[in-house]
């Protein structure tokens, strides 16, 4: 039986034009061979297995041999390899440069090929640098090394740099390709595309993974026998991945990692590979990008299908989750849960990359049936037959993804048949839903309610407004009626609505009870504004108030809508008005010397005086 020669030694090139993926430096060292330009020092820099060695071996091949040779001719006496990593004393050197004195015996040159030259110490580059200077004519220096920012800069002036790069899925893909034909091994492009980008851009990695993976599957060479043999995530799995994410599909999503944790492959690879394929699809979304895509054939077929699918924005929201979930990975202490949470939060993005807004979703484009208050109509020709039958107007909410603004327009059919009704007797909350569109709603039969609360119009002239509300959900309605009552002069016959007389005892009573109010919902700020004074009444219908500053003036400006309509109800006065002033000198007041803090708070809380003198404390 004659003995195994790996692939990365057996198919090792022999000249320039067998070097894989480097074209511009072969081409250069041939022109330099052929018009006599070789510099007496060269250095080959890059990272391994891309030709570094391979190179210099064709170079020192190539400038010994006058055409008079055999194709087997080595010229091993020509060539001398040293290990920098092995020899990097002082000694070796100096034997080294005795060794160069001596002219070859065959042959033009001799060749010095010293691998991993980093690894020479301090004194043994300061021992070599005349040498490598001013060598003899015969001789040549070729230094190769993975990390040339360990070599003195003393050296790296002294010689001629090239600088190797890694070589690209594709040039390595196509050599493989290239060697199974010639050893009659049928080799899936997909294969070889996962083998070239496990070698990292190294050709003797790429080779010795290829016979790894020919001495598990023989002849056929599949993308599944590759992926179970360099334990590596096959593309199906992320690309069901990536469906369950379209879907929402939590549940399923969580299995399937948890399947892929059974398989041996840790949190991180997982989640890693996710971003990598989220990359991919990224570069589909665009034609002039699709090269960018270092897969084969029936995967890129694939990528495009799916990338048809997804939308920038998703991809771009999915990137950021993967990515930033990749970078917490090494710090968490829970890490299967931090990559579930990711993919949780994957799932919930919306096709648009944006988060599913179930509110816009139900009303988008529906025609829903909304019992209107009566201030809603302030501004237009309004009519009132009071004996005639309730009935609900029918609100038509025209909206788009994009219309997100006070201009969303608010249609209203069917005129004729609105009923008007207090708010302050019949307040009715339209619900929102998150499972489907709802395309009407349909309201109880309100309670009795009587003539001065009801306002029926059969005839309603609706002028276009300069601003319009926006139909993108009822809660916003509330908001935009009340701006557009402020702008319109109020057409509705006054002699209808409530107005009782009330004294200032009865009216604060009502405002701290809604100062409660609003403090148990949650609404501090305006309870805090509301608490500052106590309201006073200016005449019968004006209600005044006085600030400290004009911030909270118009903070409860921007809030008073809920508070007049609270007290319009309670005192029973539709004619009520809020008028709300500064006091300049109390806002100047507001910057308390340390002391006048101290006071303050003595007064509210007097215990505060005892613990200063119990624990002798200072101001």
């Amino acid at each position: 039986m004659e003995p195994f020669v790996v692939s990365a030694r057996k198919y090792r090139p022999q000249t320039f034009k067998d070097v894989v993926g480097q074209k511009a430096i072969t081409n250069t060292l041939q022109n330099a061979i052929e018009n006599n330009h070789l510099a007496q020092a060269l250095l080959f820099c890059g990272p391994r297995g891309v030709g570094k060695t391979t190179c210099a071996r064709i170079l020192a091949k190539q400038i010994n041999s006058d055409g008079t040779q055999g194709e087997d001719e080595d010229f091993a006496f020509n060539i001398f390899e040293l290990d920098a990593a092995s020899n990097n004393s002082v000694d070796d050197i100096r034997n080294l440069i005795d060794q160069v004195r001596i002219p070859p015996q065959v042959g033009n040159y001799k060749v010095y090929i010293i691998d991993e030259v980093h690894m020479l110490s301090t004194s043994a580059f300061n021992a070599f640098l005349k040498t490598l200077e001013e060598p003899p004519k015969h001789a040549i220096f070729i230094l190769a090394t993975t990390e040339k920012h360990k070599i003195i800069p003393t050296i790296l002036s002294r010689c001629q740099i090239f600088d190797f790069k890694r070589i690209t899925v594709k040039d390595t893909a196509e050599y493989l390709k290239h060697i199974a034909e010639s050893q009659g091994i049928e080799a899936e492009d997909d294969a070889l595309h996962i083998i070239a980008q496990k070698a990292d851009g190294a050709m003797r990695d790429a080779l010795s993974i290829f016979d790894r993976v020919v001495s598990f599957s023989g002849k056929q060479l599949t993308r599944k026998a590759v992926t179970e043999n360099l334990n590596v995530l096959d593309y199906d799995t992320y690309f069901e991945a990536t469906d369950l994410i379209l879907e929402h599909n939590i549940p399923e999503l969580l299995l399937l990692f948890n399947r892929t944790l059974a398989l041996g492959f840790d949190g991180h690879h997982f989640i890693s590979g996710l971003a990598s394929h989220f990359r991919d699809l990224m570069v589909c979304q665009h034609q002039s990008t699709i090269d960018l895509l270092e897969v084969g054939e029936t995967a890129k077929k694939s990528y495009l299908e799916q990338s048809k699918k997804t939308s920038n924005s998703f991809l771009l929201k999915a990137l950021n989750i993967a990515n930033d979930c990749d970078l917490k990975y090494k710090t968490s202490k829970n890490q299967r849960l931090l990559v579930e949470l990711s993919l949780m939060k994957l799932a919930s993005i919306d096709f648009d990359g944006e988060k599913k807004n179930p509110e816009s979703v139900a009303l988008a484009n529906t025609t829903i049936e909304y019992i209107a208050p009566a201030s809603f109509f302030r501004g237009m020709n309004v009519s009132k037959k009071p004996s005639e039958e309730i009935s609900i107007a029918k609100i038509e909410v025209a909206s788009e993804p994009s219309d997100a603004s006070d201009d969303a327009p608010l249609v209203i059919t069917n005129p004729d048949s609105i009923s008007v009704i207090d708010h302050n007797v019949a307040k009715q909350e339209v619900p929102k839903t998150t499972q489907n569109p709802i395309t009407e709603i349909q309201t109880e039969v309100l309670p009795t309610i009587t003539k001065e609360e009801t306002i029926v119009a059969n005839q309603i002239d609706i002028k276009p407004a300069a601003k319009r509300v926006s139909g993108l959900s009822i809660s916003s309605i509330k908001a935009k009626k009340e701006h557009e009552r402020s702008k319109k002069d109020a057409n509705i016959d006054e002699s209808q609505l409530p107005n009782e007389a009330f004294t200032v005892e009865t009216l604060q009573q009502h405002w701290a009870d809604f100062v409660q109010k609003i403090d148990k919902e949650g609404r501090k700020i305006l309870a805090s504004n509301l608490h500052t004074d106590l309201p006073k009444l200016k005449d019968e219908t004006t209600i005044c108030i006085e600030m400290p500053n004009d911030t909270m003036k118009k903070e409860i400006e921007r809030e008073q809508y809920d508070l007049m309509e609270y007290l319009k109800l309670k005192l029973n006065n539709h004619f009520i008005s809020l008028s709300i002033t500064v006091n300049e000198k109390t806002a100047k007041k507001f910057a308390f010397t340390p002391e006048e803090k101290y006071e303050k708070l003595r007064k509210k809380n007097p215990a505060i005086d005892l613990l200063r003198k119990e624990f002798d404390l200072d101001l």
